[in-house]
């Protein structure tokens, strides 16, 4: 009974974060890694989960060592971060609607202190990536390769 309540949590993590994952993909977030860590999840019940396993990493890695290939790439990408935590305090805060806003006032930071939250988390983990591609794949300007990449079957 214990072994099929452990199956099911990681059948649930894994495909959550797959799902995830998939959706941050063309949303903002991490979506690679979090395709990775549900891929790496699954791959512990499902063959197929870790034969894909190995190319997502390498997309992964090559798309950090990308991201801080160039200062301006470094740049853009804490400023695109520290706005999602300027954005994220906004919507703690939630400040009237200004007279501008052309909609019904309801509709103004819609979501409340759970959306705040969740930019500010996202800012946090997009921080926390910059700085770990930062010192996995060196300073702007300085190329490394993000690893090799095994023959293709």
């Amino acid at each position: 009974m214990r072994g099929a309540g452990k199956r099911i949590a990681l059948e649930i993590v894994g495909w959550t974060l797959v799902v995830a994952g998939i959706a941050a993909l063309v949303l903002p977030g991490p979506g690679l890694l979090m395709l990775f860590g549900g891929l790496a999840v699954l791959s512990q019940q499902y063959e197929w989960a870790e034969r894909r396993l190995a190319p997502i990493e390498r997309a992964a890695m090559r798309t950090a060592a990308e991201g801080v290939e160039t200062w301006f790439r470094v740049a853009m990408s804490t400023l695109g971060a520290l706005c999602l935590t300027a954005l994220g305090v906004l919507w703690i805060v939630q400040p009237p609607a200004p007279g501008w806003w052309p909609v019904r006032d309801s509709w103004w930071l819609f979501g409340g202190v759970g959306t705040g939250i969740t930019l500010i988390a996202s800012s946090a983990i997009a921080l926390g990536l910059i700085v770990y591609s930062l010192r996995r794949f060196g300073r702007p300007g300085h190329k490394i390769d993000p690893g090799p990449t095994p023959a293709q079957p």
